[in-house]
């Protein structure tokens, strides 16, 4: 049987997996850290977030190069190859050249957050207040920092974008690297940049015109089974990969994971915790209210996504407190992080935490980044660490509950499975515990943990013909396993 690769070009992390296409085996698998950070140190005080987009390329060649020699004279084998990889940042390359002309500036970027030369507004401000109110129903989300629109409409405004300029996504680029083509994007792409139109599925021409951005900066947009070209001779070289293999159109971390990670996207629930955490259901609809995101799904459909959940960001601002209190007040500082002895300790507290209760929103909502969490109900009783640490897993998984109940009230549609993916539940049984109490349902992970990559192949197995369409190819190829026989004291 065929096989298929995947690769994602994550945050911190490059992976590339290889899957058999008769048995969703993973064959092999290639992982490099993400080390193209370039940002100076008095940028990153400002907020600044910038990446060597050729350095981000080199580890994900290099990921394709271990995938290869992993299979051997298998290699022969690979059908076709997706990327996915981080969304909402943006590339310049040049048109003619195809080589970037700007840094990747990422998702994680907020000189949208400062004061224009006016001092009368921010850079988001205007941006918001120029799309006007109303087009978030059009573009299926409201604009953020770190957006591929709001960082294009910054530059144009202090006339710092080069000529015949293209802005991609980072896995845009990285096809357009391994084929040699013209730069291409897909909807589940293109839908992270807050200027594409969900509905027509293609660039938000009212959206563009209003931010005063040339049009000219964006590239056609394809459903993510279709072909870009073939790697190049130069690249099979450097990946091992056979000249002329398939490449198809990328797409988006959050869609390949959900991809990735479900074999009945109808009937199905997402929970995904990482740093942060999200939750999302599949829909073919379009109907949806902030704070819902609507986010396009390759190749048809769409996602409802609540996103900027409380995640692990909110359990390691908790586990630093401690740290603090153990250098501050003891002078005796842990060199090992303490999730693991939190975890440990709050699994000894019985559900409800004997009344104390942690909204965990310390950095804020994605609609209000001015929220700040709160811990109420304090007793002498309940005043303890691992009070604290159950609290707080609680408040999560009461987070990530709240969130699905919102996309709820739009579908009116209950799920009947509850799908988990992100090392935050996969490491923590007691949080995946609490997360499926909160959900009343049994939590199911997949066999395999690089969610995105998996996601990536999948979509490759039907560009390549492999299966029909994407139901056919999940069906076929993603494995659960219930998790609910772990070894954990649930406390309840």
């Amino acid at each position: 049987m065929p096989i298929v690769v995947g690769v994602d070009l994550g945050t911190t992390k490059i992976t590339s997996v290889a899957v058999d296409t008769l048995s969703g085996q993973i064959l092999a698998i290639g992982t490099a850290a993400n080390e193209a950070n370039v940002t100076r140190p008095e940028d990153r005080i400002r907020g600044y977030s910038e990446w060597r987009a050729d350095l981000i390329l080199v580890a994900a060649i290099r990921c394709l190069s271990s995938l290869s020699q992993q299979l051997g004279s298998r290699v022969r084998d690979v059908a076709g190859i997706s990327i996915t990889g981080q969304q909402h940042g943006m590339v310049l390359i040049d048109a003619t050249t195809l080589q970037p002309v700007s840094p990747l500036i990422n998702w994680q970027d907020r000189r949208a957050l400062e004061l224009m030369p006016n001092g009368l507004s921010t850079w988001l401000t205007a941006a918001r207040t120029a799309l006007g109110g109303d087009a978030w129903k059009r573009t299926g989300c409201w604009l953020h920092p770190g957006f591929m629109a709001m960082t294009l409409f910054e530059l144009q405004q202090r006339q710092q974008l080069p000529a015949n300029a293209r802005a991609l996504f980072i896995m845009d680029y990285f096809a357009t690297a391994l084929t040699g083509q013209p730069p291409i994007t897909e909807p589940s792409c293109a839908g992270s940049s807050g200027v594409f139109n969900v509905r027509s599925r293609q660039w938000d021409d009212e959206a563009i015109k209003a931010l005063g951005l040339p049009r000219s900066l964006f590239p056609t947009v394809h459903e993510a089974d279709h072909g870009i070209g073939g790697i190049t001779a130069e690249q099979s070289q450097a990946t091992g990969l056979p000249v002329g293999t398939p490449v198809f159109a990328p797409l988006g971390d959050h869609q390949a994971s959900f991809l990735g990670s479900i074999a009945d996207r109808r009937n199905s629930v997402l929970v995904n915790v990482g740093t942060g955490a999200q939750v999302a259901v599949y829909t073919d609809g379009f109907d949806f209210q902030l704070p819902i995101e609507l986010r396009p799904c390759p190749c048809g459909g769409n996602l409802l996504s609540n996103v900027g959940l409380s995640g692990g960001w909110s359990y390691q601002v908790l586990e630093q407190f401690f740290q603090d209190v153990g250098h501050t007040l003891f002078e005796s500082a842990s060199a090992n992080k303490l999730y693991e002895v939190m975890s440990r300790l709050a699994a000894t507290v019985p559900a409800g935490a004997d009344g104390l209760r942690c909204e965990p929103q310390f950095s804020g909502t994605r609609l209000d980044p001015t929220v700040r969490g709160s811990i109420t109900g304090l007793s002498p009783q309940n005043f303890t660490a691992r009070h604290l640490s159950r609290a707080l897993l609680e408040g999560m998984g009461r987070s990530l509950h709240h969130g699905f109940q919102a996309i709820h009230q739009i579908t009116g549609h209950l799920p009947t499975a509850l799908i988990a993916a992100g090392n935050g539940l996969r490491e923590n049984p007691l949080l995946a515990d609490i997360v499926s109490t909160s959900f009343d349902l049994p939590i199911t992970f997949t066999r395999h943990r690089e969610e995105a990559a998996f996601g990536a192949a999948l979509v490759a197995s039907v560009g390549a013909k492999v299966f029909a369409n994407l139901d056919e190819a999940a069906k076929r190829l993603v494995h659960t396993t219930l998790e609910a026989d772990r070894p954990v004291n649930s406390g309840h």
